[in-house]
């Protein structure tokens, strides 16, 4: 097992951006402003022969209430789960009453603790250090994360005494299985379904708007199999997004769905369908994503309002009618466990490889009930198929005149194809090709250059009929 170091201390004292050097990636939101962060978020690095772990936390004061308190719990876990934990102080700032209450912590819970006094960039280093002193904790380690001053020194001292990775075994700092990004809008559901599929509060929830400001991947086993969740930033209609913190979480969950194998879709049965959860799933479908719907807050409804849920999804939703739809309780649990089942049915769907003689199989099977229409007094022809790649599907079919199918045919070989293959979870995407006809001189010649042929032909036939 890799060591794993914990960033703690008050807020805004450069734990994300210290953690963004550390794994050498920028999945941490970064701003000026206290509290951005407010769960645990994990990253992996390595340095030499050494591999690691680092959890990046809320900021701790010692006064919180209400979400702060929870954000609190989140950091106080992740030192527990440690083997070392860097305590970051403001060097600018110099000590507060907030530093004293975390180093009063670490010194009773007896953990491995390093302490490191950031932003002493342009300061003299003794001076920055010389508050710090008094905190018990040792030696204050200057350095300034932002611009990445002694931060190696720091974590290779941090690492001396864990052993070297075994040369043959190659280093991975990556996560495997399947990649779950839960998304929706703001205060659905998203975090408390998160915590319900991993069966622990792993993530803050607070009856509040915007409590997720990052995407938080996490981890885990189920049934022995691997699995990676994505808890996302509730998505707003652009207009009412003015923060600019917000607007970095939104691209975050955008990233999250290009990113993730599938997406599950939290919408709330209380306020029902609105414009953005449709603007939210057409993003879902023109990534290729795998998708399942959740409608979470299903317990205690009245029949009447979730006769109207179901309505409007049948009406609404009919172009993400290929993904398995749950009615569910992310509060109680209740359907949560059925979401597993589609998830890996949509996984498996996405990534699903099929021979080019079955698929034209299929495709003239599919011709042969319902014929391609004619187009100009000739009938459209369609030859072959085959697997142009995956998650999601594609299907090349070549044929001639294929540039003159309806939408209403395309979507006939859309479903026959799915109901054959027994696809389910994910969209399929068509590409179409025309051959080219070998007695055609002007075949992929411009509308123009066909036109300025015949006009040649034209004035050459005349030339002959007057001789």
């Amino acid at each position: 097992m890799n060591p794993v170091i914990a960033l703690v201390g008050r807020p805004n004292v450069g734990k994300s951006t210290l953690f963004n050097r550390l794994t050498r990636t920028r999945d941490a939101l970064v701003a000026d402003f206290p509290g951005l962060t407010r769960d645990r978020k994990y990253g992996n690095g390595a340095l030499g022969g050494k591999a690691y772990t680092v959890i990046d936390t809320g900021g701790i004061s010692g006064d919180e209430e209400g979400i702060d308190a929870a954000m609190a719990e989140q950091s106080l876990q992740a030192i527990d789960e440690a083997d070392i934990v860097l305590f970051l102080v403001d060097g600018r700032s110099g000590l507060n009453v907030a530093d004293e209450a975390i180093a009063n912590h670490l010194r009773i819970n007896q953990k491995k603790t390093w302490l490191v006094v950031n932003k002493t960039d342009g300061l003299e280093e003794h001076s920055a250090m010389a508050d710090f002193w008094q905190l018990g904790l040792g030696d204050p380690h200057p350095i300034a994360a932002a611009h990445g001053r002694n931060v190696t020194a720091l974590i290779d001292e941090v690492l001396t005494p864990f052993p070297e990775r075994d040369a043959d075994i190659p280093l991975d700092t990556g996560t495997k299985g399947i990649r779950i990004g839960v998304i929706g809008r703001p205060n659905v559901g998203k975090s408390t379904l998160v915590n319900r599929l991993l069966g622990e509060e792993r993530v803050v929830v607070f009856d509040e708007a915007g409590t997720t400001r990052d995407a938080i991947e996490i981890p885990f086993e189920r049934r022995g199999e691997p699995y990676v969740l994505v808890d996302t930033a509730g998505v707003r209609r652009r207009k009412n997004v003015s923060q600019t913190a917000e607007k970095f979480s939104i691209i975050k969950t955008l990233e999250a769905i290009k990113e993730c194998h599938v997406a599950i879709m939290v919408l709330d049965a209380r306020s029902g369908l609105v414009e953005q959860d449709l603007h939210l799933l057409d993003y879902v479908l023109t990534s290729g994503r795998a998708l399942v719907l959740a409608v979470n807050k299903w317990d205690g409804l009245e029949s009447e309002a979730k006769d109207k849920m179901r309505a409007q999804i049948k009406r609404r939703l009919g172009f993400a009618d290929y993904a398995d739809l749950h009615f569910i309780s992310a509060l109680h649990g209740t359907a949560v466990g059925d979401l597993y089942p589609s998830i890996e049915r949509a996984f498996a769907s996405a990534n699903s490889h099929w021979s080019t003689n079955r698929l034209t199989n299929i495709l003239h099977d599919a011709v042969e009930q319902h014929p391609a229409p004619m187009i100009h007094g000739r009938r459209i022809k369609l030859r072959m198929a085959h697997q142009g790649g995956s998650n999601p599907p594609i299907i090349v079919v070549h044929g001639n005149q294929t540039e003159s199918l309806s939408e209403a045919y395309k979507r006939y070989l859309t479903n026959t194809f799915r109901k054959v293959l027994k696809v389910r979870g994910t969209p399929m995407r068509f590409e179409f090709r025309s051959g080219k006809n070998p007695y055609d001189h002007m075949a992929g010649a411009s509308d123009r250059e066909k036109a300025k042929k015949r006009e040649l032909d034209r004035t050459k036939e005349s030339r002959r009929g007057r001789r």
